[in-house]
C-alpha cells in the first residue's frame, strides 16, 4: 500500500502552524538551557545552599553556667551535664513499632509521643528535656532516623528551698528567671560555642567544615549570704509560722558594717529543684517585693527628726493624754500615761506622743528625714522586682496624714527597705549601700543620714524598748545588749482598716554598744489572739540574733546574768504602752 497515496493518512498542516510549534519548542529548550547555565555556571550559591541545607549543620555548643556560692564558698547553684532528645522533622520517619518502643523508653503514652512528633515546624524541636542517663543509652542504641541526643546543662540547687528566694532559678533553656540567677544572667551565662559540620544521608557526622568555636564558661558568683545564718533564719521563721496560725512571714539579716545581706528568708517557700507545678505565690520574694505600712517601727525616725533640729532632747517631757484630736482623727493610746519623756514615747510606743513630736515639724521637714532615710526610694540591692514603697510628696499631706505618718500609717515600705533604714542608728548616722554580693569593707562608701550624736541617742532609746517596761522584752539575747523597735499595724481590707487583721514586725540590732547585725522580721496576719510585734516577730528576732552572733563569734557586751529572757511573758506594751 502506497502510504502517500491515501488522502486520509496525509498530514496537511499549514506551514505557519508548524513554524509556530517549532519556535515554541525551541524557546522552551532555550529557557531551560539558559536557566541551567545560570544556576550551574553563574549563580552556584543557590544550589550549593540547598545542598548545604541538607548535608551541613550549625551545632550550638552550650556554655557551662557559672557557679553561685555563699560568702564561704558553699555552693548554692551548680550546672550538671544532661542529655536531651531532639527531632528533625524532615528526617523523622518512624514506624508504629519504633514509636511504641520509644514511648516505652520515655515513659510516655503512644498518643502523647505521637502528638509531640507531629509538630508542624521547619526546624528542630525538643521531644524530652532532659532524659535520664539510662534513657539516653537506650535511645542511642535504637539509632532511629530523625532523632538525636544533645548535650545540655541543667541547674541544681544544693541548698534547695533554704536559699531559693535569693538564688532564684533558671528555666529549661538555662536562662535565669528569678533572684540572682536573673539579676546576673549575663555574667553567669557565659558564651555559647559553635560547630559547623557536614553529615551523610544517615545523619552521621563526616567532617568539621570550620574550626570549632569553643563555649566560654560563665563567671562564678560569690554572694553575701552566710548559708549557716540563712538556715537559722529559715528554720526560726518556719517554726514560728504554725503556732501563730499564719502563712506568711519574712526575715532579713544585714551586716551593719558593710551593708551585706547575710540572710533573707520568706514563708511560704518553694523548691527550685522541682520545676513542675510552680505557683507564683511561694516564689515571691516578699521581703524585697511586698510592701506594708510599718506601724510603730517608724517612730524612731520621728524622734531622730526632732532631736536633729534641737526641738527636744531624750529627757524632754511631753504631755500625753489618752486621746488627742488632729482634724477629724482621734489619736489614742491603749495604755496611756499623763506624760512621758521622748525616750519613754519610744520605749512604750505612744501614738499620742509620736504625733505630738511629728506635729512640731513641718510636713516638709518630716518628709526630708523619711526621704533621706531611704523611704520612697529603691533600696539599691539590684534584686529583680525590688520596690521603692510609697512616700507621698509633703505638699499633698493633710494634717491628719501628717499625724498618722508619725506612727506608721499612710506610707508603705518593704522589709528590706525598713531594715536598711535602721542602719543609720546602728552606724552612728551612716547608711551603707546594700549588696547581695560579697564585698570587702574597703570597697564601701556610706551615706550620712543623721549626725553621730543623734544616731547614738536614738539607739539608746531603742535599747530601752527591749528592757523592762518596753514593748520588746521578748527580743532580749543573753549576754548582749539589744536595741530595736516593735510594730503592729492594722491591714487594709477593701479600703478600710480591718479591726482584727494585723501585720506585726520588729527591727533591731546587737550588740547595742557597737552593732554588728541588724535583723528585720515581719509576721503577716498572725492570729490566735497573739498579734503584737513584740510577741510574734520579737521571739523570731531573738532566736536568729542569738545564734547568728554566736556563729560570727561576736564578743558579748553585757553580763549574761543581767539579761533576762522573758519568752513566756506578755509584752510590756500590753501593760503600759500603745500602738506597738
Amino acid at each position: 500500500m502506497n502510504y502517500h497515496s491515501r488522502k486520509l493518512l496525509k498530514l496537511n498542516l499549514a506551514p505557519w502552524r508548524m513554524a509556530a510549534m517549532g519556535s515554541l519548542l525551541l524557546a522552551g529548550f532555550t529557557v531551560v538551557a539558559l536557566r541551567a547555565f545560570y544556576l550551574q555556571g553563574l549563580n552556584t550559591d543557590y544550589l550549593q545552599g540547598k545542598g548545604d541545607a541538607v548535608a551541613n549543620r550549625n551545632l550550638t555548643l552550650p556554655a557551662h553556667r557559672g557557679q553561685v556560692s555563699d560568702r564561704h564558698g558553699q555552693l548554692l547553684a551548680i550546672s550538671t551535664p544532661v542529655e536531651s532528645l531532639w527531632a528533625r522533622p524532615d528526617e523523622l520517619k518512624l514506624s508504629d513499632g519504633e514509636r511504641a518502643q520509644l514511648a516505652r523508653v520515655l515513659g510516655m503514652s503512644a498518643s502523647e509521643l505521637s502528638e509531640k512528633l507531629s509538630r508542624k515546624t521547619r526546624g528542630e524541636f525538643s521531644v524530652r528535656r532532659p532524659v535520664t542517663p539510662e534513657q539516653a543509652v537506650k535511645i542511642a542504641a535504637m539509632g532511629m532516623p530523625g532523632l538525636h541526643l544533645r548535650r545540655e546543662f541543667r541547674r541544681y540547687y544544693p541548698a534547695g528551698e533554704v536559699a531559693a528566694h535569693v538564688v532564684g532559678f533558671t528555666n529549661v533553656d538555662d536562662l535565669g528567671q528569678e533572684g540572682v540567677e536573673r539579676a546576673y544572667q549575663d555574667w553567669l551565662a557565659g558564651r555559647e560555642g559553635q560547630r559547623h559540620i557536614q553529615r551523610d544521608r544517615r545523619g552521621n557526622t563526616i567532617r568539621d567544615l570550620a574550626p570549632i568555636r569553643t563555649a566560654q564558661m560563665g563567671g562564678n558568683l560569690a554572694l553575701s549570704l552566710d548559708l549557716n545564718i540563712q538556715y537559722l533564719a529559715h528554720r526560726e521563721l518556719a517554726a514560728a509560722i504554725d503556732p501563730l496560725k499564719t502563712k506568711r512571714g519574712s526575715v532579713v539579716v544585714l551586716d551593719a558594717k558593710t551593708g551585706e545581706i547575710l540572710a533573707l528568708a520568706n514563708q511560704p517557700i518553694f523548691n527550685p529543684n522541682n520545676r513542675r507545678n510552680y505557683q507564683p505565690g511561694p516564689m515571691r520574694n516578699r521581703a524585697v517585693i511586698d510592701t506594708f505600712e510599718p506601724g510603730s517601727t517608724i517612730k524612731p525616725f520621728v524622734a531622730a527628726a526632732v532631736l536633729e533640729r534641737g526641738l527636744y532632747h531624750p529627757g524632754s517631757v511631753i504631755q500625753t493624754p489618752e486621746t488627742w484630736r488632729v482634724g477629724t482623727k482621734l489619736v489614742r493610746d491603749v495604755h496611756p500615761h499623763a506624760q512621758m519623756t521622748v525616750s519613754e514615747i519610744i520605749q512604750k510606743s505612744s501614738n499620742v506622743g509620736a504625733v505630738k513630736l511629728a506635729m512640731s515639724l513641718t510636713p516638709q521637714q518630716y518628709w526630708e528625714v523619711l526621704h533621706r532615710s531611704g523611704f520612697g526610694q529603691l533600696p539599691g540591692s539590684g534584686f529583680p522586682g525590688e520596690t521603692a514603697g510609697r512616700l507621698r510628696d509633703a505638699a499633698t499631706w493633710k494634717p491628719v496624714e501628717h499625724a498618722t505618718m508619725a506612727y506608721g500609717y499612710g506610707l508603705s515600705v518593704s522589709l528590706l527597705q525598713l531594715t536598711r533604714a535602721y542602719m543609720a542608728f546602728a552606724n552612728d548616722g551612716e547608711v551603707m549601700p546594700l549588696s547581695f554580693l560579697k564585698r570587702e569593707p574597703q570597697e564601701i562608701a556610706g551615706e550620712r543620714v543623721f549626725s553621730p550624736a543623734v544616731a547614738r541617742k536614738v539607739r539608746a532609746m531603742l535599747e530601752t524598748v527591749t528592757q523592762e517596761g518596753g514593748t520588746g522584752t521578748r527580743t532580749q539575747v543573753p549576754g548582749y545588749r539589744v536595741a530595736g523597735k516593735t510594730g503592729t499595724a492594722h491591714k487594709l481590707v477593701d479600703g478600710r482598716y480591718a479591726p482584727n487583721i494585723f501585720l506585726s514586725s520588729f527591727v533591731g540590732m546587737a550588740p547595742a554598744s557597737n552593732p554588728r547585725l541588724i535583723i528585720g522580721v515581719v509576721i503577716d496576719e498572725p492570729s490566735g489572739g497573739v498579734y503584737y510585734g513584740g510577741s510574734t516577730a520579737g521571739p523570731v528576732f531573738a532566736q536568729v540574733m542569738a545564734a547568728s552572733l554566736r556563729q560570727l563569734a561576736v564578743p558579748p557586751d553585757a553580763p549574761e546574768t543581767a539579761t533576762r529572757m522573758t519568752q513566756n511573758a506578755q509584752p510590756a506594751m500590753a501593760r503600759a504602752g500603745g500602738g506597738a
